[in-house]
């Protein structure tokens, strides 16, 4: 592989704000001891070309303490994550493939990937905009879903950004039409690996026509760096409600309380608790697939969830300004895909919190809208926050 150093102007520490062809068989990233002086920066390199000719670049990022991102061009897809566990041992704590025909030709399940035009489900694939209706791809049965062929399956430009924490800036254009989605939408999407051990993504967008944008990130977590399951992971989310859904895992309309139910989140618990419990909702979802409204809803940056995995110590808070976050608790992973550690993703293997406005809301006026005009910028931040517990 051809590697280029990119430089960056500065190491000191920022402080987070809340103020196909393969051409190569890629090795796993799972564990690493970050070295005593560690250069911050990023390194790109040739990672595939499509069947197309499209060269797909890699990126990888490296903050002041040796923590590592990888990102692909193709989706923006995030393939490799490390965080420090108690003892300072650094491991990959996202699922993703060893090799990038999966990335290039499969996905099923969204891995690391930017999700639009639209993250979650539009009912029927239809909505309508100032009397005129317009019709999406089908691809989750009756519904829509993550923009069809969506910004996963797109390639990303690429660009560092100096400054002082590792930066990479992706740009696509979704033309007029695409995915039956009006307006020519332009798109943004920052990934920041800051020295405080978080990543910062950046999402903005601008329409020359009327349009609906739902942008979110989908990577699959899993903190104890082996992929096993989700189950001993303690989840925390700050909300008091959730959208019950419909069989097709639409939401209903209603915003129902999460006390007395097993979506209560509120105090941390373990995920595998009462993810078996007998509830309509679970039993619709499989699990947990649903969508949960913060308490606060401020749209301002604020902690809204959290997980901890007690053997290694590892921690992550989530921060952002969406109204919402889908949790899903990787009910579909079929054990069919293999995985960094040898085998393969089983049921529940890695968990998603997916920060977004509600799904569904082009079709539910009482939901908070995701409509964008000419003249207006989309914007949105979430973080994710490593650290662990000793």
């Amino acid at each position: 592989m051809k590697n280029v150093k990119i430089a960056l102007c500065s190491l000191m520490a920022t402080s987070l704000l809340f103020s196909c062809k393969e051409e190569k068989k890629e090795e796993p990233m799972t564990e690493q001891t970050a070295p005593a002086a560690t250069k911050a920066g990023i390194e790109k390199s040739d990672y595939a070309t499509t069947a197309e000719g499209v060269k797909i670049e890699k990126y990888t990022l490296t903050n002041a303490n040796g923590m590592k991102m990888e990102v692909i061009t193709m989706g923006g897809d995030i393939v490799s994550l490390t965080a420090p566990d108690k003892d300072g041992k650094f491991e990959d704590v996202v699922l993703g493939y060893t090799s990038p025909d999966l990335y290039l030709t499969s996905n099923p399940y969204f891995f690391g990937a930017i999700i639009g035009r639209y993250g979650n489900r539009i009912a029927h694939g239809k909505f309508s905009l100032d009397g005129k209706e317009y019709q999406l791809p089908l691809n989750d049965g009756q519904n829509s879903l993550h923009g069809g062929k969506g910004f996963d399956k797109r390639v990303w430009t690429a660009e560092p950004v100096e400054g002082d924490a590792p930066s990479l800036k992706l740009s696509y254009t979704a033309k007029d039409g695409e995915e039956g989605y009006p307006g020519n939408l332009k798109v943004t999407v920052t990934y920041v690996l800051t020295n405080e051990n978080a990543l910062e993504i950046k999402y903005e967008a601008e329409t020359d026509k009327k349009t609906v944008v739902n942008l979110t990130q989908h990577s699959y977590f899993n903190l104890s760096g082996n992929y096993k399951t989700i189950l001993d992971h303690e989840l925390e989310i700050k909300a008091d409600k959730f959208l019950p859904v419909d069989k097709t895992l639409i939401p209903t309309g209603e915003l129902k309380a999460v006390a007395g139910t097993p979506f209560d989140f509120t105090t941390a618990k373990e995920i595998g608790k009462d993810i078996n419990a007998k509830d309509d909702q679970l039993e619709k979802g499989g699990g947990f697939d649903h969508c949960w409204v913060f308490t606060d809803s401020s749209k301002k940056v604020k902690e809204v969830a959290s997980v901890y995995h007690k053997a290694s110590g590892r921690y992550m808070e989530v921060f952002t300004d969406e109204p919402a976050v889908q949790f899903y608790s990787g009910n579909f992973i079929d054990g069919t895909k293999p995985s960094k550690a040898g085998g393969n993703y089983e049921k529940r293997s890695g968990l998603c919190l997916e920060t977004q406005h509600y799904p569904d809301s082009p079709n539910q006026p009482k939901f908070p809208t995701t409509v964008l005009n000419p003249g207006e910028k989309y914007s949105s931040t979430t973080i994710y926050k490593f650290s662990a517990k000793k």
